[in-house]
């Protein structure tokens, strides 16, 4: 919104016109998330702690978790906060690849934190019913997705790239919704599978979401996306100040969330994250590259694939326990 304002200004003032800049917003737009995060951190951890909304742990769970009991969670609220005042303040509102990874991020949160106040507040361990998580998952990707593919005003935006081949791509038409939808469920969902050790999930979200706003500013820029040969996408670059600021809230959770763990994200943070990832990969038109680079993601969504199907099928286990990472905490890795 600061944009509108320092236009106006700019009338008066020439200095304010550094505010219109995308790299200027960008570095705002980091420091502004950075900032809330670590200075309201602390603040709402205790005010978790105050209202008991503590972590539990499985019992048949490794060991070392059982340390963990209590430890305050929820805390992606925080980083939900931040994210969304500093791409208020810093970004153009009124792009519509901001307006969708806004919403992505504010949908999931919602239902993320439904589970979460079930699970802790009301004692529900199962928290949000799996068929109603995954409903209200359904219907906010599909929103988003059908938003996208309705509005999109270029044929390259509909296309799908092949990374690494010159002019590579396939017009997907109807197909867009689907694959966009499939990237947008699934990354929420293995953002929140591997959100299991001190912070095992935030700090990779941090680095895909900065390589997705590298990507996003290379496609909105005419002259770097053909030198590349990849789309160009006009206003794409827009969510260049959103990344940044999951940049500087993903960070300054981390500070908190590092081992020892004072807050745990919970699946409002987890939840949300993955999907904003998974929506900023469909309006890049990176989604094999996106694939590529969240790799732990991946990896730990496919133990728990390869762990029910096994388990289902033969009534073997392949892993001590899935996610991965418990496979490995079982066999004595250490965590920190």
């Amino acid at each position: 919104m600061l944009i509108w304002l320092a236009e106006y200004l700019q009338q008066f003032v020439s200095g304010f016109g550094v505010i219109q800049y995308l790299s200027m917003r960008a570095i705002l737009s980091v420091l502004t998330a950075l900032g809330i995060s670590l200075l309201f951190g602390p603040q709402m951890i205790q005010k978790l702690i105050d209202k008991q909304l503590g972590q539990s742990v499985r019992d048949d769970g490794p060991e070392s978790h059982l340390e963990k009991a209590g430890t305050p969670t929820m805390g992606g609220a925080l980083i939900l906060i931040s994210i969304c005042i500093s791409t208020l303040l810093w970004a153009d509102i009124t792009n519509r690849y901001v307006q969708a990874v806004l919403a992505a991020t504010l949908f999931f949160g919602a239902i993320g934190w439904v589970d979460d106040y079930r699970k802790i507040v009301e004692k529900n361990s199962r928290g949000l019913e799996a068929r109603w998580k995954y409903f209200w998952q359904s219907l906010a990707a599909l929103v988003i997705v059908t938003f996208l593919y309705v509005t999109a005003t270029n044929p390259q935006e509909l296309q799908l790239i092949v990374p690494f081949f010159k002019d590579v791509s396939w017009s997907m038409g109807l197909f867009y919704i689907v694959l966009g939808y499939f990237v947008v469920v699934g990354s929420s969902n293995a953002v929140n599978l591997t959100d299991g050790l001190d912070g095992l999930a935030i700090l990779p979200t941090v680095l895909v979401g900065s390589a997705l706003g590298l990507i996003a500013y290379l496609v909105g820029h005419v002259e770097f996306s053909n030198y590349l040969h990849i789309p160009y996408l006009p206003g794409a670059g827009e969510l260049v100040v959103y990344c940044a600021a999951l940049g500087g809230a993903g960070l300054g959770f981390l500070w908190f969330n590092t081992y020892p763990a004072q807050v745990f994200m919970g699946d409002v943070g987890a939840l949300s994250l993955g999907a904003a990832l998974g929506v900023m990969a469909i309006i890049t038109r990176h989604e094999i590259v996106f694939f590529v680079m969240s790799g732990i993601f991946v990896v730990e969504t496919l133990s728990v694939i390869i762990q029910v199907t096994s388990f289902k099928l033969t009534g073997n286990r392949i892993f001590r326990m899935a996610p991965l990472h418990h496979h490995y905490e079982l066999k004595g890795w250490p965590e920190p």
